[in-house]
């Protein structure tokens, strides 16, 4: 398995505790099972997977919808409460013709094989992205399948479709009055606005070996994990996501604070030779451990010394 490191940054195709999550973008787990991490896939490599096989591009892509199923019905399982799948990139849409309606095709077929099984297993199925711009009865589809599941609770399927991290971003931004200038907070909960708030995500994963985000999840990823593994989307079983949550388990998330091993050193040194922060100083470093400081906020949380 390869690997890399955390968040601080298409080709074609352990579980820790939540309970000290960073909520600094404003989103704060409430739509996803209590204590349950958010992880999201970057379903990479069903063209290669076909290619290797001398089958059709459209064959590698139903491939994985199979793996899309074994993902969806072990999560639960592994302690996963929200799990979104990287379905098709406002990027793809550059692809041929033919390649984008065989996709759309599949879209639907999906959602009309699987839709049943996501309320059998209460799986709530919710799209993100665009979907003006797909054929109305993919649409309606959609429509049917959030509707159907909405009251589910054991799991948050979250589809990406027709969907760039930047434009969501960009969307959310011009909602939002210039005259109150927004905290992160206030903003993350209006970028997961239509499935209510939603936990960070804690760990993204892709698959076919590539190492980059592809404008996926860029804001709620601000301190998720990554990991990057080998397999082919189409054959990503239960195993590979057990192994990638062993290789979260392992990691410590510091989310800009010290780590563990170093917090009784961190304190002794502020002790020895950190200046008594005024009253003022402690309300806006409070403040902005909280996220409440507005975007355009520069107040000083550094203490004063005396001259």
């Amino acid at each position: 398995m390869s690997v890399s490191q955390r968040a601080d940054s298409s080709s074609d195709d352990g579980i820790e505790s939540t309970s000290g999550r960073n909520e600094v973008n404003g989103v704060d787990g409430s739509d996803s099972k209590k204590g349950a991490m958010h992880v999201g896939i970057i379903m990479d490599g069903n063209g290669r997977w076909a290619r290797a096989r001398g089958l059709s591009r459209y064959d590698g892509y139903r491939a994985g919808t199979d793996a899309v199923r074994r993902a969806v019905e072990c999560s639960a399982d592994l302690g996963i409460g929200a799990l979104t799948l990287y379905a098709f990139s406002s990027d793809n849409w550059r692809r041929p013709y033919g390649e984008v309606q065989l996709l759309l095709s599949l879209f639907r077929w999906y959602l009309q094989r699987e839709t049943a099984n996501c309320v059998d297993q209460g799986v709530r199925v919710s799209f993100i992205g665009r979907r003006d711009r797909f054929p109305a009865t993919l649409q309606r589809e959609i429509e049917r399948s959030e509707s159907a599941t909405d009251s589910c609770d054991q799991l948050l399927l979250r589809i990406a479709a027709d969907y760039s991290a930047r434009d969501e971003i960009l969307a959310t931004a011009a909602m939002l009055s210039s005259d109150h200038p927004p905290t992160r907070s206030d903003f993350g909960r209006k970028l997961t606005g239509g499935v209510g708030n939603l936990s960070e995500v804690d760990l993204i994963v892709r698959t076919g070996g590539e190492q980059r985000l592809s404008d996926f999840l860029l804001w709620e990823a601000a301190y998720a994990e990554l990991v990057f593994i080998k397999t082919l989307w189409p054959d990503f079983t239960r195993i590979d996501l057990e192994r990638s949550l062993n290789e979260f388990r392992k990691r410590e998330r510091r989310f800009g604070g010290i780590g563990k091993c170093s917090q009784q050193k961190g304190r002794t040194d502020v002790e020895q030779q950190s200046t008594p922060p005024t009253r003022q100083g402690r309300v806006a470093h409070n403040r902005a451990v909280r996220g409440d400081v507005a975007v355009h906020e520069h107040e000083s949380i550094v203490p004063t010394s005396p001259l």
